[in-house]
């Protein structure tokens, strides 16, 4: 059952009040390379929480041992995990599709098979009561099964296709605002995925009926021969607890066109010297996205769908700002606005 929406936890503030989270923000989410070490204070701004159907709402209680950084410059580079970030949680009142779940190889017995490895490890994904270190091995464990029935079940690029046309899967409200504005500025956006980054690629065409010059995909990628049909994947197996800037040369730009299957590299030089980092996550294991980077600033916005008595505590512990019941993207669409203004 879909959870009902509930009002925010903090009532909308002013333009100031924002600004002033803002440079809150910067002067406590510094890189752990330049950070000193932290006052006896407190470390964690109030939560913010908004629903479904609100805007963003901002409050913040300024630390008076902390340093005001200037806000202006914060997001060079966005960072933005797929499923249930950028896609909504939710879709007709049920559960969305993931770029993973969407599939259909076009082979029932493998579809049942890769169901069969959903039941048994999604509820050990979303459990907030087993270590990251055990669970970590288990999400590889599952991601390298269903890989391995994809090859074996002979998937296609035109199930592919066909799999998203039919999918339950759409974007959250806002995020082609979000990309609007961020393309405006020539902000980078790594889109990083335990998914396929085949699939996502194929949602983007599908679902937005564009493409963004900078926008690029950081997730599995297939390998296909001449007749179309799966024969490997690239690199490491990229699953939800260890998506990170490591991964950037699986990495290619989204496009309008199908052009290569198996994707390209590309030169990461500028987008690896934009050190100051926005990301958006709506996992724990996201914040790792940032890893690997020599980041001065980052500020990280998390979206909590499902499971929230449970996992509140621990998202209001690890992220910034969070959002909750499948919020829409206007917040942040909000929160860069101010950033780069």
């Amino acid at each position: 059952m879909r959870p009902m929406t509930s009002p925010p936890l903090l009532s909308p503030s002013s333009s100031s009040s924002r600004l002033l989270l803002l440079r809150l923000l910067l002067s406590r989410r510094r890189s752990p390379a330049s950070r000193s070490p932290p006052p006896p204070l407190r470390r964690r701004l109030p939560l913010l929480a908004a629903s479904m159907s609100s805007s963003s709402s901002t409050a913040a209680t300024r630390n008076p041992g902390s340093v005001v950084a200037d806000a202006d410059g914060l997001a060079r580079k966005v960072i933005a995990d797929f499923d249930g970030t950028l896609t909504r949680y939710w879709y007709d009142g049920s559960r969305g599709q993931s770029s993973h779940g969407l599939l259909r190889q076009g082979n029932e017995e493998y579809d049942a098979k890769r169901e069969e490895l959903f039941e048994h490890y999604h509820p050990i994904e979303i459990c907030p009561d087993i270590p990251l270190p055990e669970k970590a091995k288990l999400m590889e464990e599952w991601w390298e099964k269903t890989h391995a029935l994809l090859i074996e079940g002979g998937l296609t690029y035109e199930a592919i296709r066909q799999s998203v046309a039919d999918a339950k899967i759409t974007f959250r409200d806002g995020v082609v605002k979000l990309f609007e504005f961020l393309e405006e500025r020539d902000i980078p956006v790594l889109v990083f995925s335990a998914g396929l980054a085949d699939i996502i690629e194929e949602v983007f065409r599908q679902k937005l009926h564009r493409s963004f010059k900078n926008i690029k995909v950081v997730s599995n990628r297939m390998v296909f021969n001449e007749e179309g049909r799966l024969v490997s994947f690239k690199g490491k197996t990229i699953h939800v607890l260890n998506k990170n800037e490591h991964a950037l040369d699986m990495a290619a730009p989204v496009h309008d066109n199908l052009g290569d299957p198996n994707g390209y590299t590309d030169d990461y030089s500028l987008v690896k010297k934009r050190t100051n980092v926005l990301l958006l996550g709506d996992h724990i294991g996201d914040l790792g996205m940032s890893d690997g980077l020599n980041y001065e600033n980052r500020i990280a916005v998390g979206f909590l769908n499902n499971n929230i008595e449970k996992s509140l505590k621990d998202y209001s512990e690890a992220f910034d700002i969070v959002y909750l019941n499948d919020a829409p993207m206007v917040g942040v669409v909000e929160l860069v606005s101010e950033l780069c203004p």
